[in-house]
């Protein structure tokens, strides 16, 4: 973290991703609920599409977040901080990709 950013980038977006979480965990209740009451696994199946793409779009917001503050500020200072945000931001894509 740099004294030009002394927060991670998505703290201006703090409120907006509790929001979206919120919603995520609500949709994983009711998937848990749907297999409780034995429904349709092609329904049940749809939610938890419906639930990736929502945690996906999260995880990218967070990463583009990332990108624009923490790697960028480290960018310009340069040296082994740089080296290592650049390898954090490589290693987190790599796990998004995977997953």
């Amino acid at each position: 973290m740099t004294t030009a950013h002394p927060h991670h980038g998505y703290i201006s977006d703090k409120a907006r991703y509790l929001a979206r979480l919120k919603r995520i965990e609500g949709q994983a209740r009711g998937i848990h609920r749907m297999v409780e009451e034995e429904k349709y696994c092609i329904d049940i199946l749809t939610q938890v599409s419906a639930l990736t793409k929502a945690l996906e779009s999260v995880a990218l917001g967070l990463l583009d977040d990332h990108l624009r503050h923490c790697v960028l500020d480290a960018a310009v200072e340069g040296g082994p901080a740089a080296e290592e945000k650049l390898k954090e931001a490589s290693d987190a894509i790599a796990r998004l990709v995977r997953s």
